[in-house]
């Protein structure tokens, strides 16, 4: 991508999120009677105490996994869904061993880790498979089997991990030696962030700096070409799947650990969804995913805190994110700058 397409992408996704916020601002304006304080809230709340600003980073952690994890398996032009249950699956996949594995410090966590990604890995693989094979659509059979990673994983919870002393379905507590270390007092931001820093410049130098980067990049911007090219497309929408699936159950893992006692989920958690919303922010970028995942969670919170000391309700942030998506999704918004700079750069080359 040229230094133009880039800014100009740039520039678009910023006056999509301004719209998006003006449009959220007014409509507070008419339906609160204390708009003035709502507005406060919503925007500067996050930053008034530490434990707020904590919350937000808190948030941020599943996002940067499952934005990471949705980017790389759109980079290669394949809609698959399935972050959503990678994710959950990881989580039950790290119970199991945090319950029922007794290991170290250290390496309780990482075994628990790696096994929440493989897990993962293998679930993102199987819509891969299915296209690859028979041609079946990613973006169903992905959406469907998420339905099956929940019933299944509270199949696993119910009948192998769950206490039953407890008054509700929930797992045994998960081992002392398995959860990750909290790094900031007062707040529960944990060892997970760090880990996610990792993620987000491995991926980066993982897609930009290797050849099997590139082949998804290329798959994904054409793969009509980078077959003819010699690359096997069918092995990289493959490898990128389970690349993807892998990044989704290890965050997975990451927040059973560092933010839980048990496992408790009842229900598809949501942030395989909220991960495609920040893959969108960032234009499928590792680089800019920690700024679509920190917008994000600054958001959710802001609103939380509005909801709960004004009358207007959190709902207000799904109104952002709607407008927000359909602008950035939308190809023909901006579409006559975006020719206005194609035809500069290339009256700048011809001459």
């Amino acid at each position: 991508m040229s230094k133009q397409s880039r800014i100009f992408e740039i520039s678009r996704t910023i006056l999509a999120i301004t719209i998006a916020l003006l449009i959220a601002l007014v409509t507070i304006l008419f339906v609160s009677e204390e708009p003035a304080n709502a507005l406060s809230t919503f925007l500067l709340g996050p930053l008034k105490s530490m434990r707020h600003f904590g919350n937000v980073l808190e948030m941020m952690i599943p996002l940067l996994f499952t934005g990471l994890a949705v980017s790389i398996m759109f980079s290669s032009a394949q809609f698959n869904l399935g972050a959503e249950g990678a994710f959950f699956l990881g989580g039950i996949a790290s119970t199991f061993i945090a319950v029922k594995w007794a290991l170290p410090n250290v390496i309780h966590p990482v075994i628990a880790i790696l096994v929440g990604g493989l897990v993962g890995a293998v679930f993102c693989g199987i819509p891969a498979i299915l296209k690859v094979k028979w041609n079946a659509t990613e973006l169903v059979s992905s959406l469907m089997l998420n339905y099956v990673a929940l019933f299944f994983g509270l199949y696993i919870i119910n009948y192998y991990l769950r206490d039953v002393n407890a008054g509700a379905m929930v797992s045994y507590k998960l081992a002392e030696t398995s959860k990750l270390i909290k790094l900031i007092p007062k707040t529960r931001v944990h060892f997970g962030i760090i880990i996610a820093a990792i993620a987000v410049i491995a991926i980066f130098y993982f897609m930009y700096r290797t050849r099997w980067g590139y082949r998804i990049r290329l798959t994904g911007l054409n793969s009509s070409f980078a077959r003819y090219s010699g690359i096997k497309t069918a092995s990289v929408i493959i490898l990128a799947q389970l690349l993807g699936g892998f990044v989704a159950g290890v965050g997975g893992s990451i927040e059973i650990l560092g933010m839980y006692r048990r496992f408790s989920w009842q229900s598809l958690p949501g942030y395989g969804w909220d991960g495609i919303i920040v893959a969108i922010l960032a234009r499928n970028n590792p680089a800019l995913i920690p700024v679509g995942a920190f917008f994000l969670a600054y958001l959710r919170i802001g609103a939380d805190l509005m909801a709960r000391t004004s009358d207007v309700q959190s709902e207000v942030v799904y109104i952002i994110q709607g407008v927000m998506i359909v602008l950035i999704a939308a190809e023909s918004f901006m579409a006559q700058y975006r020719h206005k700079l194609v035809f500069k750069e290339a009256r700048n080359r011809s001459v």
